[in-house]
């Protein structure tokens, strides 16, 4: 079992709680306390003994900020969790925020006194966050206060213990590179730049550059863990060596020096030691470590993570593994969907649904040889007005029934040892009515619109967004949501720099995995998402066009519910690419599924439409 459906957050503490940091705050001379989702490692992803903001409000979702003030207390998310946080938080004691229109910093200008104080642990904040919400303070005459201890781990008493999931090697037929290939290439660009080092605070980094993968994290398998690489060409690991079995150990041995992560602040000392420029990334990096530079007389040189954009464009081998894990996944997701849709309705729970697709993930894993891992993420699994909640998480409090005449949504993914998967679909269940149809179908205008685009170099994220919002747009309808995010390569299933949003300012290059997943939510009715990923190529010549271009392909293969599709709605070219997608499926699935039943109900949800 991958997935827990406990709801581990304790909202009716809430009150409790925050009144026992504002019991602190006279003491530690602030008037107010930051409390992000983030982790120690600036991780979206965290293990359990870094869930302070759920501990303290009640939010679970994966991503949002408390800030305690001693007359507010406020939880900021952005769109995807505005129904969530007020079904999860005590209203009596705390307030929506906005975490893109009014965000903290913007927030303290026009809300605190003069001279506020700020609390914050330095460990848990960035350096361009901290830089904003220091220029906020500074407008207000207020400070932004360094703590040397979180005063909510002093008072969660029973806080789970820091994780120690074994370190795995990821070996080269995998990982398509060697990690003593990616040292030495980080190493000369630092020395092309006369860079000492630089510091690798992202784990998902680490285990890339290394080939590692790890279990410390639910669902993320990146050791939490750092490194510092020269530009000499040397590197140390900062990981707690009780991870390391024989194999690891050997593996990381013939590459780098392995240090305890408390060694990390005394090595960083040694770089930067007169005047060392030492290479950080202020928005992966811990503010705390940023200053660890600066005490030791280094210099703090800001950019990018030396390892982020080649971590980003997958080489050969990892887009094929991708592409084999998908159509793995895809069998899975056959064997599912047939086994929901030929359950009599009101019969099945979201969990049970949540359940069955886990153990179709298992079995067709062992099948054929390529063991699920893990899930790639708690699995989104919402019927009727549940599916109107993006991140809704499903847990034995809030589990109903699927019931006839409503739309399921279910997003979920898969970790294999060659790809990270992450799927989208959303199924009618018996006869569902007409606006529902309307709106999938306008969803799926714009899933198609980014799969057949076509776009010049240099085109990013943002400019592509609004491709699969224009048919919603002119029906008068959105979602607050981005429309892709990067996915990583048995990694994390959120990673950037690449997404496709209006924020979205990363250029796509070749070789970039994306998802494509444009939905429509009217919370208290119904939800609709339809997902596949999707990776940047180089486009087939245009003929009697001017310049090459650049497009998608597919990496999901999965029937999308043809009942909701208005067939009128589509134009002939959008007609086309659906039922040649499913021409594709088949092809591709076919040959995998054995059971008679369900090569049926594949031909079926496969079958032409319009023909």
């Amino acid at each position: 079992m991958f997935q827990s459906f406990d709801n581990k957050s304790s909202p009716q503490y809430g009150r409790e709680r925050v009144a026992a940091l504002r019991a602190r705050f006279a003491e530690l001379n602030i008037d107010g306390f930051l409390v992000p989702r983030a982790d120690e490692y600036q991780s979206e992803y965290v293990p359990e003994c870094a869930e302070r903001l759920s501990w303290l409000t009640g939010f679970t979702g994966s991503a949002g900020v408390a800030l305690v003030t001693q007359k507010e207390a406020i939880v900021f998310v952005d769109g995807r969790y505005v129904t969530q946080v007020a079904e999860q938080v005590d209203g009596g004691v705390f307030t929506p925020g906005d975490l893109v229109n009014e965000p903290p910093h913007l927030w303290l200008r026009s809300h605190v006194e003069k001279g506020f104080r700020l609390g914050v642990d330095p460990w848990l904040h960035g350096g361009l966050e901290v830089k904003r919400l220091e220029k906020a303070l500074e407008e207000v005459g207020g400070a932004l206060v360094l703590l040397s201890e979180n005063p909510l781990d002093t008072a969660w008493v029973d806080r789970p213990a820091e994780p120690l999931g074994a370190v795995a090697v990821q070996q080269d037929v995998h990982a398509g590179k060697a990690a003593a290939e990616k040292i030495a290439e980080i190493a000369v660009g630092l020395k092309a730049k006369n860079i000492a080092a630089a510091l690798i605070a992202d784990p998902s980094s680490v285990a890339w550059i290394f080939n590692i993968r790890g279990a410390d994290v639910a669902h993320t398998p990146h050791p939490l863990s750092r490194a510092l690489i020269a530009a000499d060409g040397k590197a140390e690991l900062f990981i707690d060596e009780r991870k390391l079995g024989g194999e690891a150990r050997a593996h990381l041995q013939a590459l780098t020096s392995i240090k305890q992560p408390g060694a990390l602040i005394e090595r960083i000392g040694t770089y930067a030691a007169d005047g060392g420029r030492i290479l950080v990334d202020p928005e992966l990096t811990a503010l705390a470590l940023i200053t660890a530079v600066e005490n030791a007389g280094g210099v703090v040189v800001e950019g990018t993570d030396p390892a982020r954009l080649p971590r980003a464009i997958k080489n050969g081998v990892e887009l094929k593994g991708s592409a084999d894990a998908h159509v793995q996944d895809g069998v899975a997701m056959v064997e599912f969907l047939h086994w929901l849709d030929k359950a009599k309705p009101g019969s099945l729970t979201e969990i049970q649904a949540v359940e069955a697709l886990e153990a179709a993930r298992a079995r067709v894993g062992q099948n054929l040889q390529n063991p699920l891992r893990d899930v790639s993420f708690d699995s989104i699994a919402g019927a009727g007005e549940h599916a109107a909640i993006m991140h809704y998480r499903v847990t034995r409090q809030s589990d109903r029934k699927i019931e006839t005449g409503e739309l399921f949504l279910i997003d979920s993914g898969a970790q294999y040892i060659n790809g990270t998967t992450d799927i989208t679909r959303t199924v009618a269940i018996g006869e569902v009515p007409e606006d529902r149809k309307r709106f999938f179908t306008l969803v799926l205008k714009g899933m198609i619109a980014i799969s057949t685009a076509r776009f010049p170099k240099g085109t990013r994220g943002c400019d592509l967004d609004p491709l699969a919002r224009i048919a919603l747009w002119k029906a008068g309808g959105d979602f607050a949501h981005g429309t892709g995010h990067g996915v990583g390569s048995y990694l994390s299933v959120h990673e950037g720099p690449q997404r496709i949003s209006r924020l979205a300012t990363q250029e796509l290059l070749p070789g970039m995995i994306l998802s494509n997943e444009p939905g429509y939510y009217r919370p208290g009715h119904y939800g609709i998402r339809i997902e596949n990923l999707i990776f940047v190529r180089e486009a087939e010549e245009i003929v009697g066009g001017d310049m090459a271009m650049r497009s998608f392909e597919t990496l999901t293969w999965c029937p999308i519910d043809r009942r909701l599709v208005v067939a009128a709605l589509l134009t002939e070219e959008e007609l086309e690419w659906l039922n040649a997608y499913h021409v594709t499926v088949r092809e591709k699935l076919l040959p995998l599924i054995t059971d008679a039943a369900v090569r049926g109900w594949l031909e079926a949800a496969t079958a032409p439409i319009g023909a």
